[in-house]
């Protein structure tokens, strides 16, 4: 699949810890939408980054990492490989993270003050994988905490924000409660039950936003 004259620079970002039994075989199959887009006939066909002074695509087996700081060229179809590829993750990884994918423009030249399309159609979109529900959601309470204190320790000391990140909590609590209930309803119930819910059914989201 060729993408020469695509209208985006698509970059993906981020570090997954993959569980100690993962090895490249099982790596390259969970990221072949990746590659497979780009046109690669392999993960090693297609690790490598448009740009050269970007890492691309590493596996580090004695870390159980996979590390991602790739660039690839494509269109908007390439969201349509983020469902699978975060399914694909989920079931390797080992704890819960995020995914950053960033969508650049490749046409619109900021320096250019005679550009008659106006602004540039940048995007940026923010995944999360994990081996669970409660994982993934870890990962973005983590990642809003991080968020939310480094904004308000412009006018606050850290140690005042402690009831701030209590809120946060709550919230990411009463979410995943919700989650789990709602994957009950469409568990059969064994003879003999009782009527108290149990840890879930095994299924698990794709991705939370």
């Amino acid at each position: 699949m060729s993408h020469e004259d695509a209208p985006f620079e698509i970059h993906v970002h981020g570090d997954v810890k993959l569980r100690a039994e993962v090895g490249f075989d099982a790596l390259q199959d969970a990221l072949k939408p990746l590659w497979k887009y780009a046109g690669a006939r392999s993960l090693a066909d297609g690790a490598a980054s448009l740009y050269e002074d970007e890492p691309g695509i590493r596996f580090d087996p004695h870390q159980h990492l996979l590390q991602m700081c790739w660039t690839l060229q494509g269109d908007e179809d390439f969201r349509h490989q983020l469902d699978d590829l975060c399914m694909n993750l989920n079931e390797l990884s080992a704890e819960g993270t995020q995914i950053e994918v960033s969508f650049y423009d490749a046409d619109y030249d900021d320096e250019d003050e005679d550009e008659p399309e106006g602004e540039a159609r940048d995007d940026f979109v923010l995944l999360f994988v994990g081996p669970t529900p409660e994982a993934i959601m870890q990962a973005q309470r983590n990642l809003l905490v991080e968020d939310v204190v480094n904004l308000m320790e412009r006018h606050f000391d850290g140690a005042e924000l402690g009831g701030v990140v209590a809120e946060i909590d709550k919230l990411f609590a009463g979410r995943f409660d919700a989650l789990t209930s709602s994957l009950q309803l469409g568990k059969p119930r064994s003879p003999g039950s009782g009527g108290s819910p149990g840890h879930g059914s095994g299924r698990r989201p794709r991705h939370l936003h």
